[in-house]
């Protein structure tokens, strides 16, 4: 089928060399780049995150709203 298209003058000197470059036609590489667009996606599965949870039954070693306790602790690792 034929049809016109009015393409970005940079984009279609840019499809021409690649067309070129790889050895096919325009045609061809207009038709592989909408076929390679146009093909449904892999399923993108959901990433979830675990985080282990630890409860510790010990106080807290440092109030780390006191700065120079803080430090002090820091200081000692």
């Amino acid at each position: 089928m034929k049809t016109t298209l009015n393409l970005n003058d940079h984009i279609l000197r840019r499809a021409k060399r690649r067309a070129a470059r790889d050895g096919i036609t325009l045609t061809r590489f207009v038709e592989d780049a909408l076929r390679a667009s146009l093909m449904d996606p892999e399923p993108c599965h959901a990433f979830k995150l675990e985080l282990k949870v630890v409860r510790g039954h010990a106080p807290p070693n440092v109030d780390i709203s006191d700065r120079d306790a803080l430090y002090d602790v820091l200081d000692r690792a």
